[in-house]
């Protein structure tokens, strides 16, 4: 699971898109990471009630949250699926992609640290594996947050970040739409990890992304 790096186009292509983010453009590709067993052996994670789109739901009105100065997000917790995990920050590998958290470690979390940090102004984006050989790792869940759901990002000045969720989505692998990371002017949070259906050839088909805005600070 991985994402590549960020380039200058704006242009929306899916798998491999050109997306928004902030003032350069970024491309989801968050790879296959393997299923514990097949389908026919297991349901496999939540998705999304939602339907599949290209566009998100209805966003509530502006945050009237104050957004933070940047500071390090040392762990991140979403109460409603049992998530409770550690950050590590993730970066560009030599090959110039985006590394995701390590695979011996699926109950780590990586936020992207060439992005904004949780809780300022811009898009932040928390990446997370489904799943690996030996069960559900730490975004397992994620398909199972409906809008109105919590998230925290503990940080390393000592506040913590509380989004709420207004909407998630899954998106088909060559198809991730731009305003996934588009900066909206306001603090928010992408939580993304593989999602859609599985096989054992090309892995999961497509990416679930929670959407999640700034709405109260501790």
């Amino acid at each position: 699971m991985r994402i590549p790096e960020y380039v200058q186009d704006d242009e929306p292509r899916g798998w491999g898109a050109h997306a928004a983010f902030g003032a350069a453009a970024a491309a989801l590709l968050l790879g296959a990471t393997l299923l514990l067993s097949s389908p026919e052996e297991a349901p496999g994670p939540p998705q999304p009630q939602t339907a599949q789109r290209q566009q998100p739901g209805t966003a509530p009105a502006e945050s009237t949250a104050r957004p933070l100065e940047p500071a390090r997000p040392l762990r991140v917790s979403v109460p409603a699926i049992g998530v409770d995990a550690p950050l590590v920050p993730v970066g560009l590998t030599p090959d110039g992609w985006i590394d995701t958290p390590p695979e011996d470690s699926p109950g780590v979390a990586g936020w992207y640290e060439g992005g904004v940090t949780p809780g300022t102004v811009g898009t932040a984006v928390i990446v997370g594996h489904v799943d690996d050989r030996e069960g559900p790792a730490v975004f397992y869940g994620l398909g199972a947050l409906v809008p109105g759901h919590g998230v925290e990002v503990a940080r390393e000045d000592g506040r913590t970040a509380r989004f709420t969720v207004y909407d998630i989505a899954v998106y088909d692998k060559d198809a991730v739409p731009a305003h996934v990371y588009r900066d909206t002017g306001q603090p928010e949070l992408r939580l993304i990890t593989c999602g859609g259906s599985f096989d054992e050839a090309g892995g999961y088909s497509g990416n679930v992304v929670v959407f999640a805005r700034l709405s109260g600070v501790e």
